[in-house]
């Protein structure tokens, strides 16, 4: 059977949104599809009931991109969504699609790192896979053995779900980063390796999966539960290496001052003092 990534993706998200998410009525009744029906999506995009069918049915492969861009505005498509609905339908500009770089982190970057004594901060690539990281990130996950990759953490490693108080909402973001991910760059052995593993051993994973979210990793918030120090909300941001097309720099931080911060400055008198003490 023909490949139809796009078909997929189209009917999920049509799956994911109710009638009343865009100001419809719900009607009376019960509905036969979860989500909207195939001539909603239509009528709010703006075409041919029957086009917008053989689209989800791979029937039809080339839409424009401008009924692209209609078809995201009828689903409630953000940013990054809308960008991996492009790259699916093959209308993003060649130049966007760079090829990854080497899973190699470059002196500079890793005198960066080390750069960052108070703040957690790391680097990974499209697999979230941990590339480098500095003494107190080794710190804050230190509860996984072993932290090298932050999908098999939250997934397949049993303190996942205890260090991430909010696990549905950390395994929703990892999901998503990694659909994105997929998208600009599909043919990543690396990933597609980690995907199948996911899907083979979390149920959960493969649930998730299927929804086709997408959301790049920017910034957000994590609330973590770190056995030696406690309760921590830290936010982070994302940067990319521009050197290294798919490599991203993340760094945590704490209100200053604030019990996160305290609980970030034992944490790191408490890695260093085990790592002194060691052999």
């Amino acid at each position: 059977m023909p490949d139809n990534q796009l078909g997929e993706f189209l009917r999920a998200r049509r799956a994911g949104l109710r009638p009343q998410d865009i100001g419809m009525p719900g009607g009376h009744g019960v509905r036969r599809v979860s989500g909207l029906r195939r001539e909603e999506v239509a009528v709010l995009a703006g075409v041919n009931a029957d086009y917008y069918t053989r689209l989800e049915q791979g029937r039809e492969r080339h839409p424009s991109a401008q009924v692209l861009d209609a078809l995201g505005r009828a689903l409630r498509l953000g940013p990054d969504a809308c960008a991996h609905l492009h790259r699916l339908a093959g209308t993003t500009p060649a130049a966007v699609l760079t090829p990854t770089a080497p899973d190699q982190v470059g002196p500079a970057l890793r005198q960066l790192l080390d750069g960052y004594p108070g703040a957690p901060a790391f680097v990974i690539n499209r697999a979230l896979d941990v590339l480098a990281a500095n003494t107190l990130a080794e710190a804050l996950y230190s509860p996984f053995d072993p932290a090298d990759n932050l999908a098999r953490m939250v997934f397949l490693d049993p303190a996942g779900r205890r260090f991430h108080t909010r696990w549905a909402d950390t395994a929703q973001a990892v999901v998503s980063h990694l659909r994105e991910a997929a998208g600009l760059d599909p043919d990543n052995p690396r990933l597609r390796s980690l995907v199948r593993e996911l899907a083979d051993q979390s149920a959960e994973f493969t649930r998730l999966w299927h929804t086709h979210a997408v959301r790049g990793k920017t910034s957000d918030v994590k609330h973590l539960l770190h056995p030696d120090v406690g309760p921590l909300t830290l936010t982070y941001q994302a940067f990319d290496v521009r050197e290294a097309p798919g490599q991203q720099l993340v760094v945590y931080q704490a209100e200053p001052a604030g019990p996160g911060a305290q609980a970030l400055t034992l944490l790191g008198t408490l890695h260093a003092t085990a790592q002194w003490a060691s052999p």
